[in-house]
């Protein structure tokens, strides 16, 4: 896995979470009454599930392995985990959706009476990243509505060039080349995210091709669809040489640390968004959550009004993921040790392993979720009185969502910059590429001001990036930019007008590296076999380079040698 973060930064944290644990190398505790006691030893835990939270989970195992703990995790997809902890197999699960009491087939998938609670770790957006080219360059700043998407995933829409596609794209024209979607083959709760969501906003798509209402945590397979277990080969498949014509779903956190870029999806705000730390924040101000403590859903999220938030930051499939833990008294798996490992794994995961959520792909949660999990690791204790969980405040944590005094406001949603002006509906598209982590904005290079209409209109300031009519960075005049350009109707590129020199999106003189467009003209992108077939023509062209002479060279040889 492409881990950005330096080793020096997981030091760190580990030397963090020391502090924050409050543990010496005798591992001591207060017992309350002044008294020092050792604190209980560790044992590993092991776990399994959503593969949607795996990048963030396994990086927070490794920053816990230097104190001690001993955690494993295999990725086997949401069902999968739900099962193995009803069945004893595993210590805790992660799923991105509860226990549904029945799954889709009739077949129980509950807990099967084993004592649990849920308990968010993490937030995040599902990711439409897919592999498109025009020639040999790679498509990055592709947008489409979610009416198209669903239309792609159902098999309505087929093909690169269909004019839904091209409307997206505010007028820009891709080649004529199949679509293949990638699904997940697995029992996937990044499935289930996706197909609730169509269910909710897309019905009329959706159930005919489903065939019922409601979702499925395995994708129907149909037409040139392909199907692959766990996210890691649903992006591999859609990176990999074969892969152009691709689109398939995955967390945020894959594309990110593959480079890869990713859908921007229309918001009812207007706007194409990618699924950025700061979006997801923004959207997720609008899941409400299950408060009721008695609940066997407390803690679980309805996404409603997540789906249609109109705050133009707002990225539409945004969700959260939850942890399954054991808090039985008589929980055959579990021990004091085992408790003691997974309470003190939690705590640095909720409060200082959320610093690390942004630059991997996800989004930290709240304030209020990690205090609503802190009571729900509350309970290890009162399965095992000898579990040590004091002094878990959430107000301590290293978390950058929090707002002094305020644990229910999200400082990142308050935060989060505006779309860029060549991100709305019917302007750009944007020319920046997506799949960064890094927000598409007008703010911190221009300055704001009150356009036509109340609209935002952007005073550009020297560095070439104005709304300029839906402008790709690099258009627009003023801010004393003395060149003149505009956008070319068809390609979208940035080009001089009356001789003057076009000019780059750092507000110099000069060509830059263009988005890459499609125009109306081109017919066909590079097939996926293309380059195995020219490769072994131009493999063999080698070897008769290399053989030819030397075999007319020993010819000549015998012949001299026979002459004489």
């Amino acid at each position: 896995m492409n881990v950005r973060l330096p080793r020096l930064v997981a030091a760190l944290a580990a030397a963090c979470l020391l502090s924050l644990l409050g543990l010496d190398a005798a591992a001591q505790a207060d017992d309350g009454l002044g008294n020092a006691s050792p604190r209980a030893a560790y044992a590993q835990i092991e776990g399994s599930g959503s593969t949607w939270s795996e990048v963030i989970v396994q990086q927070w195992i490794s920053d816990v392995d230097a104190l001690g703990m001993k955690v494993t995790y295999n990725g086997g997809g949401s069902s999968q985990g739900r099962k193995n902890f009803a069945q004893n197999v595993t210590d805790f699960g992660i799923s991105e959706i509860p226990y549904p009491g029945v799954d889709e087939f009739g077949n129980a998938d509950n807990s099967n009476g084993r004592e649990f609670a849920y308990l968010p770790i993490v937030a995040g957006g599902t990711a439409f990243t897919y592999q498109l080219k025009i020639g040999n360059e790679l498509v990055r700043n592709l947008r489409l509505s979610g009416e198209t998407l669903t239309k792609i995933f159902t098999g309505q829409i087929t093909d690169w060039s269909d004019p839904a596609i091209t409307a997206d794209n505010n007028g820009r024209a891709f080649p004529k080349l199949a679509i293949t979607p990638v699904v997940r083959s697995d029992g996937s709760g990044t499935t289930a995210q996706l197909t609730t969501w169509m269910d909710a906003e897309y019905p009329e798509i959706w159930r005919p091709f489903f065939g019922k209402s409601g979702y499925t945590s395995y994708f129907p397979r149909q037409g040139r669809t392909l199907a692959q277990s766990g996210s890691d080969q649903v992006m591999n498949t859609i990176s990999g040489f074969a892969g152009n014509g691709t689109i398939g779903y995955v967390e945020y956190a894959y594309p990110l640390n593959k480079d890869y870029p990713v859908v921007k999806v229309l918001n009812d705000g207007g706007f194409y968004v990618e699924p950025t730390q700061y979006n997801v924040a923004v959207a997720l101000t609008q899941a409400r959550i299950n408060e009721d403590q008695s609940s066997p859903l407390y803690l679980t999220q309805i996404l409603d009004g997540v789906y249609n938030a109109t705050d133009p930051r707002a990225y539409p499939l945004s969700s959260y993921s939850y942890m399954i833990i054991p808090t039985g008294a008589q929980d055959q798996r579990m021990s004091t040790a085992k408790r003691q490992t997974l309470g003190d794994f939690m705590y640095y995961s909720l409060c200082e392993g959320q610093a690390k959520a942004g630059p991997y792909g996800y989004s930290p949660l709240p304030l209020n979720l990690v205090q609503a999990g802190f009571t729900q690791l509350a309970k290890l204790k009162t399965a095992d009185p000898a579990v040590d969980i004091e002094n878990r405040d959430a107000t301590k944590c290293n978390n950058p969502t929090f707002v002094a005094g305020n644990l229910k406001q999200n400082k990142l949603a308050q935060i989060a910059p505006q779309p860029a002006a060549c991100d709305k509906q019917g302007d750009g598209p944007c020319g920046t590429s997506t799949g960064t982590g890094e927000p598409s904005t007008d703010e911190n290079t221009a300055e704001t001001a009150t356009g036509d209409g109340g609209e935002a209109a952007t005073a550009v300031d020297g560095k070439g990036k104005g709304k300029g009519g839906g402008a790709a960075p690099g258009a627009g005049g003023g801010g004393g930019d003395p060149t003149t350009t505009e956008v070319d109707p068809v390609t979208g590129e940035v080009v001089a007008v009356d001789g003057a020199s076009a000019t780059g999106a750092t507000g110099t003189t000069g060509t830059t590296a263009d988005p890459i467009y499609a125009t109306p003209t081109e017919l066909s992108a590079s097939r996926p076999g293309d380059g195995r077939a020219f490769g072994a023509l131009a493999a063999l062209e080698l070897l008769a380079l290399v053989l030819v002479p030397g075999l007319l060279i020993a010819r000549g040889v015998r012949r001299r040698g026979a002459s004489r």
